[in-house]
Formats: structure tokens, sequence, C-alpha cells
């Protein structure tokens, strides 16, 4: 396998266990949102991201070439063996917590996705064209929803404002580069995300302000989700994930 060919299998990898295990926590408030409509919205993103993830994990087993498929690399690696951003695992929290995430995480994307619209690699060029049109209607909602909870009650606020307090270290590992990242930005393969931090700094702070909420200080930081080195909740959330697969290996339904 050539190192182009590995590096961009190692690169769809990670772009379906970001969505894979977003979509994962998402679908922890299915049957739990504050009302019908927003408890359906939230099945909704969840699908989208799972859907996400299926074509990117497609890809790589395409690439890779083994025997495996889609499901293999959903369900058949360890936490060690995922290579999602942290932001991605961290638990669902309350209602505040999993919306400032979700700001978070779709401002990131819609930075993101026209870069990777871009790729001269036709696949991963089209699975960005078809997650771009669903990312306008995430960032619409999670923008909305950190509005009225920022700008809302005294309660409201207050839980918010602590949400992008203890979310906010996890976010520098987004503009991240390594070597794999940095030779398929070179090849105009992958999205050199080193880039995109002033962009989504500018649109998040805006958001912030708006709900009266305080951007926070950089004064601190974790990484370690694109090495293999996660949180503890990315553990307990694949033991979860998992079970029914790993239980019955190769059942067909």
């Amino acid at each position: 396998m050539s190192d182009i060919k590995a590096a961009t299998l190692e690169y769809a990898t990670r772009l379906g266990d970001d969505s894979v295990v977003l979509g994962h926590r998402i679908s922890e408030w299915v049957s739990y949102g504050p009302f019908l409509e927003e408890d359906i919205a939230y099945g909704n993103v969840s699908l989208d991201y799972i859907g996400r993830a299926r074509m990117f994990y497609t890809y790589a087993a395409e690439l890779a070439d083994d025997g495996r498929d889609e499901d293999d690399f959903a369900f058949m690696r360890n936490d060690r063996e995922y290579r999602n951003l942290l932001l991605m695992e961290m638990p669902k929290g309350d209602f505040a917590y999993s919306q400032v995430r979700q700001l978070f995480a779709d401002v990131y994307y819609t930075v993101l996705l026209p870069e990777l619209l871009q790729s001269k690699d036709e696949t991963l060029s089209a699975i960005a064209a078809k997650a771009i049109k669903e990312t306008k209607y995430h960032l619409r909602r999670s923008r909305d929803w950190v509005l009225r909870l920022g700008d809302g009650t005294e309660e409201s606020h207050k839980r918010t404002q602590k949400a992008v307090d203890q979310l906010w270290g996890y976010t520098h590992e987004l503009f991240d580069m390594d070597e794999t990242e940095q030779l398929l930005a070179d090849e105009g393969i992958g999205v050199d995300v080193s880039k995109l931090r002033d962009a989504w700094f500018k649109m998040v702070s805006d958001i912030l302000t708006e709900a009266t909420l305080t951007v926070p200080e950089d004064s601190w930081a974790v990484r370690g989700g694109r090495t293999g080195y996660h949180t503890e909740n990315l553990g307990h959330m694949l033991t979860e994930m998992q079970i029914v697969h790993r239980s019955h290996p190769g059942c067909k339904w």
C-alpha cells in the first residue's frame, strides 16, 4: 500500500470515528428531549452523523481491502484503536452541555466541509457535499438553542456558561495537524485544519457573545484522540455501542 493510500485510509477512519462517536452521543438524548419536536430532531441529527460515519467507514474498508466492512470499523475496534477527537466522546451531560458541544462541532464542520469538498479524492469530496447540506441545519439548530439558553433564565445561563468553560479546552485539538494530515493536505486530498481556527473562533465567539456568554481564555487544552489516547468516557460508550455486535459476531438480521 502506498504512503498516500495508507494516509487516506487513516484519514477516512478518523473522520468516520468522529462521526460515529458524536452520532452515538446525540442518540443518547432520544426519548429524553425537553419536548417531542426536539426529541425527534435529536434522532434525525444522530442519524445524519451515523450515515456520515458509514460513508467514511465504507471508503476506509475499500482502501484497506482486507475483508473488513463498515461494521468491523465501528464495532470491532477498542478505544485505543479509535482516532476520534476528544470533544466528540465527552458524555452528554445536561441539555446545555450537549448543545454547547454540538455548537462547537457544528461550527467546526461548517468551516471544514467546504474545504474537504475541494479534495482531489472524489469519494471524500462527495461525502463532504452531502454533509454540508446537513450541517447547515445542524448549526441553525445548535445556534438557536445556545442563544435561548445563554440569554434565557438565570439557571439556563449559568449551566450554559459552565458547559462552555468545561468544553473549551477540548476544542484546541480540532485544529492540530500531524504528519498524516499534513501529507494529505500537501497532496490536495485532506484539509489543513490549522488554517481554520480563526474562522471557527470568530463564528463561535460571535454566537457566544450574542448569547450573553463569556468566551473563555485559552488557559488549558487536552489532546490525544488522534493518537488513541482517550478519556474513560469513550471506553464506557463503546462497551454499550458494541455489545450486540460483539455478542453475536457475523449475525445476519
